[in-house]
């Protein structure tokens, strides 16, 4: 139990910083909807479908391989040889990315449909290229516990994209000594430059994590790293097209004169999951480390099962309270996006499954089969292709939302299919189907009541999330009092 409390520890730390973090950012959310028209924030929902795709490219899954032989490493020295290699192979690659960027922009703006405003393509390049080259020293802090520093860069990341973005939108229009460099037909842009600023920031700030270590690859551990990362990469391109590519269906399947408003419409609701999305995130950032250090194999196997069912617990909880409150949650969006907020159970669901996926990556991870990656990810990316391609242009942006869920599905089913053929682990399968079933009924209790009068609606999904929590705390002889002193203690 003792593992099991330093990963809560390491989640408590960095969840501090993401959530922090996400907030900040989420709170753009709403602002921006409040006051962008649906096509504005659909154009930038459109960029930052392709900004992650193309990060997860770049970065080639030398992360994961970071973490993965640095915990192998026996001296500092082996240590920084491994940052210098892994770190140099990412800037190499962003380099010739940003190269690419500037001499092709035009045609890549003709390929995108922006051929009026070329130039967003260079900004958006420089985010990427930015950003790429930030990862491995990211992953240096995580690597090596200093999570105070971690967090402080994010944080300022953050605060930083809000403040500008803020100026750029509310305040620059008003200041007419400054009028030659605001003009309403490039609003997207704005958002975009506030995000260069904010990534050049974080390069600075991440000065002491790479002080004295010039990038300098190593060309036989590079090879050794990057045989171990490949699978990764290309599940991870994979992966993150399974998570954004039904932004582009959306774009280029709906009507052309209302795709990138219905767009802005999807990417709103989507982005109201998350709490889900910040439990799930703060999970992998403390989790990744934790379970690819090194593992007798019975207790890797106990201590990944009790950390999926309590995965579980709380995000069937995170669903609840966001499922049963929709007209709390709404009011964190325009009202011209309140039209989808029908698809967010199903994007709810298929976070709590991404996350499921997760867990169920690491066991392939730990003993080096990194290749079961793709498999898996290729698969759930032939589902979403196949099934937007179907959907969208019958229902909308609630088949994107259905091909996600569908994908999700598919990587779960295969990721446990394969566990329990490699690498079986003692998952309590009946107790995680009994919160997922509770939840299901919980959920059908409150949505089937819906014509009560607000306090007493308000009562009732306030009794059934309570009831979710008493038969956790029951079932799992959780002691509250301890749980409660041990969170004020970290």
């Amino acid at each position: 139990m003792g593992n099991l409390k330093a990963l809560a520890d390491q989640t408590a730390i960095y969840g501090i910083s993401t959530i922090v973090t996400r907030f900040l950012s989420y709170m753009l959310t709403p602002y921006l909807t409040y006051t962008q028209d649906t096509e504005v924030f659909g154009a930038i929902s459109d960029f930052y479908a392709v900004i992650p795709f193309m990060l997860v490219l770049l970065t080639m899954g030398m992360e994961t391989g970071y973490f993965r032989f640095t915990g192998k490493a026996e001296t500092p020295e082996e240590k920084k040889n491994i940052f210098r290699t892994t770190w140099g192979a990412v800037s190499l690659a962003s380099v010739v990315f940003i190269t690419v960027v500037i001499l092709f922009y035009r045609q890549i703006a003709d390929a995108m449909q922006y051929s009026g405003t070329p130039w967003y393509i260079i900004l958006v390049g420089s985010i990427i290229f930015m950003d790429a080259v930030a990862a491995v020293p990211f992953a240096r802090l995580r690597e090596q516990g200093r999570a105070l520093k971690y967090m402080t860069v994010r944080i300022t990341m953050v605060i930083t994209t809000v403040i500008m973005t803020v100026f750029f939108y509310s305040v620059l229009p008003k200041i007419d000594a400054l009028s030659f460099i605001y003009n309403s037909e490039y609003l997207p842009a704005y958002y975009l430059i506030a995000n260069i600023i904010s990534s050049f920031v974080a390069l600075l700030m991440l000065y002491p994590a790479y002080r004295g270590l010039l990038p300098k690859i190593d060309p036989k551990l590079f090879k050794v790293i990057f045989l171990y990362s490949l699978p990764l990469l290309l599940s991870g391109v994979a992966n993150t097209a399974n998570e954004f590519v039904d932004r582009q269906f959306i774009k280029y399947l709906m009507p052309g004169e209302d795709a990138l408003s219905n767009l802005g419409i999807y990417t709103a609701v989507v982005r109201l999951g998350v709490i889900m999305v910040l439990f799930v995130q703060i999970y992998r950032i403390a989790a990744e480390p934790f379970f690819l250090s090194n593992f007798k194999k019975d207790e890797f196997g106990r201590l990944n099962a009790e950390a999926m069912k309590y995965f579980i617990i709380v995000s069937v909880f995170i669903f609840l309270m966001i499922s049963l409150f929709p007209e709390l949650f709404e009011k964190f969006i325009g009202t011209d996006y309140r039209e989808g907020m029908y698809i967010l159970p199903v994007v709810l669901v298929s976070n709590i499954l991404s996350g499921v996926v997760l867990n169920l990556s690491f066991w392939y991870k730990q003993i080096g089969k990194t290749n079961i990656a793709l498999v898996i990810t290729l698969s759930g990316l032939f589902v979403t292709t196949v099934l937007n391609i179907v959907l969208i242009p019958v229902i909308g942006y609630l088949g994107a939302a259905l091909a996600r869920l569908a994908c999700e599905v598919v990587m779960v089913a295969i990721s446990y299919s394969m566990m329990k053929k490699y690498y079986p682990i003692p998952y309590d399968i009946r107790r995680i189907g009994a919160y997922f079933i509770i939840g299901g009924i919980f959920y059908g209790v409150g949505m089937s009541v819906m014509n009560l009068p607000y306090v007493v609606k308000f009562c009732k999904d306030i009794f059934l999330l309570a009831a979710f929590l008493m038969f956790a705390v029951k079932k799992e002889n959780i002691n509250v009092k301890a749980l409660f002193n041990s969170i004020i203690k970290r």
